[in-house]
C-alpha cells in the first residue's frame, strides 16, 4: 500500500511524492496524521540548511488517530486521538535519568532526524510519545498546537512569573502570543506584548492583547504609558535579537529576571551599559530549550492539552491558513517569499 507524503529530497526539493505505507513493530504505532503545524524552524530546513538525513518527511507539530498498534496490549488505543511528543530520546544518557528529555546528549527527532508529521500516517515509537485529548469536541487542528503551545508554556513558567506580577513579552507570533495567555492563567497582574511588524500587532490587538511597538516608541516609555510603571518583574525575549534582548535588560526590574526563548539567526550584542546593568541589579537570566515532558512534577505536555481540552487555553484563532498535502510546498514557497502573512499555518486532512 501507498501513502503521500511531502518529502525534502534535498534543500530547495520539497514535494509531494507516494511512498509505502510504513509498517509497526515492537511497541510502535501507526498514526493517521490529521494536523501539522508548520513550524518556524521548517522553513530555514527546507529552504537553508536542510535536514540531518534526506530524504525525511518534516513536521513535527502534529496530532492525530491512532489506526494500528503492533503489540497486543497496545490495541486499546487504535481510535483515539492525541497529540504527538516528536522527541525520541536515547534513555541513557543522565539528562533522560533525571526526566530532562529536552536536554538528551543523542536523540531522535520525528521531523527533523527521521519521518514526521507531513504525510497521511506516521510512525510513532510508543504510547509514551502520545498525549490524549479527553475532549471530542477539541480538533485535531487544535491539537497539532500542542507542541508550540508547550514551548510557550515552559518559557513562562522559566520566567519566574508570580500571580500579580507584571510580564513583558518580545515577539508577537504564536508562541508569543500563547506565552502571553499562559500568563494570564498563571495569574499575572499585567501582560504586555511587544513587536516591530504592524501585522502581528494588529492581529494580536484583534485578540484582546496589549501590544505595543518596539521599533516606534522605546519601551520603558511604552510601559510607562500603559501600565504606570517602566519595568516589570519578568521577562520573555523571544525573538533572538540583539534589539529586543536590549531593550529586555532596560526594562526588567532589579532582581527580576529574563528567560530567553528566542533561537538568534545571528551574532547577537550585548551593551555595555547593559551588561552592567544586569550585575547591578542581579537579573536572572533562564535559557529555554524546548519543553519539560516527565511526569513528575508535572508533563507539561498533558497540561496543555488539558488546558485546551478545558477551553481555558484558546489556540484555534491563531491559525490564519491551511492546506492540503497537494498544496504545501506552494504554502511553504510563500511564506518563505514573504508573500504572505501568518500566525499559525498547518497543514489540515481536511483543507
Amino acid at each position: 500500500m501507498k501513502m503521500k507524503a511531502v518529502r525534502l529530497n534535498k534543500i530547495g526539493d520539497f514535494r509531494m511524492e507516494e511512498v509505502p505505507l510504513p509498517e509497526v513493530k515492537g511497541e510502535e504505532l501507526l498514526v493517521k496524521v490529521e494536523a501539522c503545524g508548520i513550524c518556524g524552524s521548517d522553513l530555514p530546513r527546507v529552504f537553508e540548511l536542510g535536514a540531518h538525513v534526506h530524504p525525511i518527511t518534516i513536521g513535527h507539530e502534529f496530532a492525530g488517530t491512532i489506526v494500528k498498534a503492533a503489540r497486543e496490549e497496545d490495541q486499546e488505543l487504535v481510535g483515539k486521538t492525541a497529540a504527538v511528543f516528536p522527541l525520541i530520546p536515547c534513555g541513557e544518557c543522565e539528562f533522560c535519568k533525571t526526566g530532562h528529555y529536552a536536554q538528551c546528549s543523542n536523540y531522535n527527532y520525528l521531523g527533523s532526524r527521521c519521518d514526521g508529521g507531513f504525510a497521511e500516517y506516521c510512525v510513532i515509537p510508543s504510547r509514551w510519545n502520545l498525549v490524549f485529548s479527553e475532549n471530542p469536541e477539541v480538533t485535531k487542528e487544535e491539537l497539532s498546537l500542542v507542541e508550540p503551545a508547550t514551548v510557550a508554556q515552559h518559557a513562562v513558567r522559566r520566567s519566574g512569573i508570580k500571580a500579580g506580577q507584571t510580564i513583558a513579552i518580545f515577539g508577537a507570533g504564536p508562541i508569543g502570543i500563547m506565552a502571553a495567555r499562559w500568563a494570564e492563567i498563571f495569574g499575572a497582574g499585567k501582560v504586555v506584548l511587544f513587536d516591530i511588524s504592524e501585522e502581528k500587532i494588529a492581529f494580536a490587538k484583534e485578540r484582546g492583547l496589549t501590544i505595543l511597538n518596539s521599533m516606534e516608541e522605546d519601551p520603558k516609555d511604552g510601559l510607562l504609558r500603559v501600565m504606570g510603571t517602566d519595568h516589570v518583574d519578568a521577562v520573555i525575549e523571544g525573538t533572538g535579537t540583539s534589539a529586543a534582548l536590549n531593550q529586555a535588560v532596560e526594562i526588567v526590574r532589579t532582581f527580576g529576571r529574563i528567560a530567553m526563548l528566542g533561537n538568534p539567526h545571528r551574532d547577537t550584542s550585548l551593551k555595555l551599559a547593559n551588561h552592567s546593568s544586569i550585575l547591578r541589579k542581579e537579573v536572572d537570566i533562564a535559557g529555554v530549550w524546548n519543553s519539560y515532558y516527565a511526569q513528575m512534577p508535572l508533563n507539561e505536555w498533558q497540561y496543555t492539552a488539558d488546558m485546551i481540552d478545558a477551553g481555558r487555553l484558546k489556540v484555534n484563532d491563531l491559525i490564519t491558513h491551511t492546506s492540503d498535502l497537494e498544496h504545501l510546498s506552494e504554502l511553504f514557497e510563500q511564506i518563505y517569499q514573504k508573500e504572505i502573512t501568518i500566525c499559525k499555518a498547518i497543514y489540515s486532512s481536511k483543507a
